[in-house]
């Protein structure tokens, strides 16, 4: 029995082979650049003559660092002022809400191709066994809200649902996205 068994993996294979040559190219660009700096150094100290290292006309990331603690310190201001001044708004929780969703999907398809591509099982014998598992209807339906949450989500506040120039515009629009999200997730999971 061959790795790639499972029901129809080909696209499985693409995402897992393109992840593996990103990761691969991003490792060979580090090497390229370690050794670059390694033979940019060498070749400073051969001509320690003609080449002077002058540290004394940047600062370092201490002095910065400082500088930056002594002014906030002077002027009193606080470490983090968005939590302390600002106060949560649709805009900004649409915003946090919408990156969230985005990481919450791509994680869930990543992890779903990396399960197909592991597991000794073939994909259609997974889903037998959790349909013998017999869960009850609320769960079903609780985890069926859950997978069509963000989806729906993310496609309703990317889609031109959520655009509004105004900030009245802006609050009716993020009321429209939460009302149709949960409209589309409730339906989906009735079905």
């Amino acid at each position: 029995m061959s790795l790639f068994h499972c029901f129809n993996c080909e696209w499985v294979f693409v995402f897992t082979s393109y992840c593996l040559i990103d990761l691969i190219s991003k490792f060979l660009c580090f090497l390229l650049r370690m050794v670059a700096q390694q033979c940019l150094h060498s070749s400073r100290s051969q001509f320690g003559v003609l080449y002077r290292h002058d540290v004394s006309m940047r600062t370092t990331a201490k002095v910065e660092m400082d500088k930056f603690w002594t002014k906030n310190t002077r002027l009193n201001q606080p470490v983090s002022p968005v939590m302390v001044f600002c106060r949560w708004s649709v805009p900004m929780m649409r915003s946090t809400s919408h990156r969230g969703t985005r990481v919450a999907i791509s994680g869930g398809i990543s992890a779903f191709a990396l399960v197909t591509l592991v597991l000794p099982e073939s994909y259609p014998h997974y889903l037998d066994l959790i349909h013998s598992m017999s869960f009850g209807p609320q769960f079903l339906a609780l985890s069926k809200i859950a997978l069509s949450f963000p989806v729906a989500y993310h496609t309703f506040n990317m889609c031109g649902v959520g655009k509004g120039s105004k900030i009245p515009e802006v609050y009716r629009s993020g009321y429209v996205v939460i009302a149709l999200t949960v409209l589309t997730s409730v339906t989906l999971a009735a079905m």
